[in-house]
This record gives C-alpha cells, structure tokens and sequence, in this order.
C-alpha cells in the first residue's frame, strides 16, 4: 500500500522523470498551455506552481531558484517579468486542466492545460 507516499513514478527513473517535468514546465511556461495526458497535468501542476509563486518573489535568488530548474533564461525572463505580476494578487491555483478526450493510439485521457488569464 501507498500510505503517504506522493507523486506518481511513470514507470521511469528518477532523472528521466525529472527531465520529462522540466521540459513540460518549460513549455507551459512558454506557451502558457499544452496538451498531454491527464496523470501528467496533475503532476505537472505541483512542478508548476512553485515556479510561478518565484516569478511573484521576484528577488535575484529567487530566479536562480527558478533558473536551476527550468534551465531556459528566455522562459525564466517570462515568468518574472510578465507571469509573476499578473498573478500578483492571486494566492494560489494558476493552472487549469481541461479534458479533450481519450487519445485514439493507447485511450489515455488527454487533456489541455493552460495558465489561468
């Protein structure tokens, strides 16, 4: 049993499912929504949010916090300059998933996720 045990392992290891996450976060963050399936939009969103909440900091040692994940300078430069003081008033929750529909190949859920306007 998985009593208190968080995150899903996607049948990967640790650094390829963390590699897996940071391209994701760098893409949402750059294009403000993708679509993937639905077990990695609700795991992306707790890869996501502290991101944001940084940008919304706003200090230099908060975007080096930000830098050494993301690892993209222009996605960084975004989310501080433009993400962080739109969700300046905002406590929390700056993604939302939406369901498109099974995907045809394998059935999985897919769904969109956007950054909230």
């Amino acid at each position: 049993m998985r009593h208190k045990i968080s995150g899903r392992k996607f049948d990967r290891p640790t650094n390829q499912r963390l590699a897996l996450f940071r391209g994701l976060v760098r893409e949402l963050l750059k294009h403000e929504a993708i679509k993937t399936t639905e077990a990695k939009a609700k795991e992306l969103r707790s890869f996501c949010d502290p991101i944001i909440t940084l940008g919304k900091d706003g200090s230099l040692h908060a975007r080096r916090q930000a830098l050494s994940f993301v690892q993209d300078t222009k996605v960084v430069d975004k989310v501080f300059s433009e993400l962080g003081p739109r969700f300046a008033s905002r406590p929390g929750g700056y993604t939302r998933i939406i369901k498109l529909g099974p995907r045809l190949g394998d059935g999985a859920m897919m769904v969109k996720i956007e950054l909230v306007k």
